[in-house]
């Protein structure tokens, strides 16, 4: 068994001396910052105030939208720290709080994508029972479990990890992440792998099971169906479609960048692809959903002022 050493802190290896550069990217970070939590305050606050969006559709979004600015802040203000440092250390306690957040927030992610296109498979499948199957009860049952489910499989998975005797403090990444830890301990880790394996199958590989067999029926109604039905199923299925795409393109690479050497990239872009789903998918979804969501978009014009 190699030596190991009581870890206080660890040190994020993927900074590197940007110079003068580093104000920009602070600037930019923060620009982008302020624009993501303006943008997804003003949808929630949209959809709350708005009686004509209390409908299960919205809920969910709303819970989506809460959900982002929640991942933003467990992300966000990290970043703007470490930029300006010149020592990019981290306390153990706050890494684990900071893999607490992020994984939470891709886990809910990816159960709201599967709640959401059950609830379209319902009201395109089963119109005249859409609203006894889907229930505002039925709808805040489903947004507090997928958050208790996510909460509850993160606490096992940073309760297995934060015990662990590790043998370096070093993270090759620019946020805290909790397999890089993992692959830092000094012994078997098998327990850890495992769950690890079986937990992702079931908070990644579960929803896109549902997502698929739901949209592959509502593909079914879609072609023996009306224009207007086909029309319908368009113009809400396509902001969900295209939101799941984007989110699941930048997961996918910083699941296959922990798993494999990725060091043959530019180490830039490695840093780009591996923050992607963070930062960029909690702007991606109020714009695209508050521009394609016909209610959202005319209620936004008149909450300004604007001629719908």
């Amino acid at each position: 068994m190699r030596n190991y050493t009581q870890v206080s802190y660890f040190t994020l290896g993927a900074y590197f001396d940007t110079g003068l550069l580093k104000y920009l990217f602070f600037l930019l970070i923060i620009i982008l910052y302020i624009i993501v939590i303006s943008a997804n305050v003003l949808l929630i606050v949209v959809i709350c105030m708005n009686r004509s969006l209390h409908e299960p559709m919205y809920i969910f979004l709303c819970s989506m939208f809460v959900n982002e600015l929640y991942g933003s802040t467990g992300l966000f203000p990290f970043l703007l720290i470490q930029i300006l440092s010149d020592i990019h250390t981290v306390p153990f306690s706050l890494c684990f709080l900071q893999i607490f957040c992020v994984y939470t927030y891709g886990t809910i992610q990816y159960l709201t994508f599967a709640i959401m296109s059950y609830d379209r498979y319902l009201a395109i499948c089963y119109p005249l029972q859409y609203n006894t199957r889907m229930t505002f009860k039925r709808v805040v049952i489903l947004i507090v479990l997928s958050w208790l489910h996510s909460f509850l499989s993160v606490v096992i998975t940073t309760s297995l990890s934060s015990p662990l005797q590790l043998c370096g403090n070093i993270i090759d990444k620019v946020y805290c992440d909790n397999y890089s830890i993992v692959k830092l301990a000094c012994y078997d880790t098998t327990i850890n792998n495992i769950y690890g394996l079986i937990i992702s199958a079931v908070n990644t590989f579960g929803p896109v099971a549902l997502i698929v067999y739901t949209y592959i029926k509502i593909l079914k109604i879609c072609f023996s169906g009306s224009k207007q039905t086909r029309q319908k199923a368009l113009s809400t299925c396509t902001p969900h479609l295209a939101s799941l795409l984007n989110f699941s393109c930048g997961a996918s690479f910083e699941i296959v960048q922990n798993r494999f050497d990725m060091t043959c990239m530019p180490e830039t872009l490695r840093i780009f692809l591996s923050l992607y789903w963070l930062t960029c998918q909690p702007l991606f979804n109020p714009v695209l959903y508050g521009l394609k969501l016909s209610k959202i978009r005319s209620t936004c014009k008149s909450l300004f002022g604007w001629k719908v």
